[in-house]
């Protein structure tokens, strides 16, 4: 079973959001598990002191190594990295997510105040993990982040594989544009393409503004996306495959709800 151990001086903050929607239902279920190691009892004062000022002067306050390392070492891995949440950690990507999602899980250490204490990253060998180039008050909101990211990957968590193959950065990509009913909402239609039941062009739609969106928005994923191998002749892609779940029109006349109105109807699925 994939297992997150989080540590955090916060620790009724967990499950959060953890607990809600696709993951809550799957943590309920028992398709993951999440333990919750609060590190202040790791302490020895009658404080439960855990933070102590840097080294060298300078503001704010700096998590001690020794009341850490001591949550640390009664938190067994079990082989699972030892993450700590860091500004300055290297950036979270789908592949990272995806090699965790894969693995038994992680223990995840959440940072707060100026710091950690740069010993006990060293003596624990802890992988320093960044979700994005800003500062949060502590590591639990980022925690959770890549916590979701993972557990989403888990088989039987999401409803249909191909939704989790179909997003962004699947293939190095963002994800391209989505819509659904209404037809026409606010004089905008949905693309006629989407609605053409063509497999085939749909796809190249999708590819298509997926390109565009990654070019125009992140320059860096579009220069270091993963190369796609072309398809064995007649095989059709997984973006045709996935499509012909979504909205399209039969050949033919439709038969609507006659109490529906117009723009609220259901749009027929397409046929193989």
């Amino acid at each position: 079973m994939w297992r997150a151990s989080v540590l955090t001086i916060f620790p009724d903050v967990f499950p959060g959001p953890l607990g809600a929607s696709l993951a809550g239902k799957a943590l309920a279920a028992g398709g993951w598990a999440l333990d919750v190691v609060d590190i202040r009892n790791f302490a020895t004062d009658k404080h439960r002191t855990v933070d102590d000022t840097p080294a060298g002067g300078g503001p704010g306050m700096v998590m001690k190594p020794d009341v850490l390392a001591r949550a640390i070492d009664a938190t067994p891995a079990h082989h699972r990295p030892r993450l700590l949440l860091s500004p300055r950690g290297v950036p979270l990507t789908q592949m990272r997510v995806e090699e965790l999602a894969s693995g038994p899980g992680a223990v995840l250490i959440c940072g707060r105040f100026e710091g950690v204490d740069e010993r006990v990253i060293a003596a624990r060998g802890l992988e320093e993990i960044s979700v994005g180039d800003y500062v949060l008050s502590g590591g639990e909101i980022a925690a959770m982040a890549l916590i979701d990211a993972c557990v989403r990957l888990l088989p039987g968590v999401m409803g249909a594989a191909a939704s989790s193959a179909e997003e962004s950065f699947a293939e190095g990509l963002l994800e391209y544009p989505q819509f659904t009913r209404p037809q026409l909402w606010e004089n905008r239609a949905i693309p006629e393409v989407l609605l053409s039941g063509d497999h085939g062009k749909i796809a190249a739609w999708r590819r298509a503004e997926a390109e565009k969106l990654t070019r125009e928005r992140r320059p860096d994923l579009w220069a270091g996306r993963r190369p796609i191998q072309p398809l064995p002749t007649g095989e059709r892609s997984r973006a045709q495959r996935a499509g012909e779940g979504g909205l399209s029109v039969k050949v033919g006349p439709p038969s609507p709800d006659p109490q529906a109105s117009p723009s609220d109807r259901p749009l027929p699925s397409g046929e193989r």
